[in-house]
């Protein structure tokens, strides 16, 4: 549901489409920047990919 809030107010609605092609293309690139660069405060302010970073060193030294 937040998901869905987000997606809505941060992309669908703040964007005009010209084509279906557009639009899938400014979702996707919406969606990768939501899951890869943008911090979540689930996982301390971190973005995932430096959450995911952080757990590989963490393995990486156990």
């Amino acid at each position: 549901e937040s998901f869905n809030g987000r997606l809505r107010a941060e992309c669908l609605n703040a964007s005009w489409f010209l084509s279906l092609a557009d639009a899938r293309e400014c979702i996707e690139d919406w969606r990768c920047h939501y899951n890869e660069d943008r911090p979540h405060t689930a996982l301390g302010g971190l973005t995932p990919r430096a959450f995911a970073n952080q757990a590989v060193t963490a393995r990486e030294l156990a």
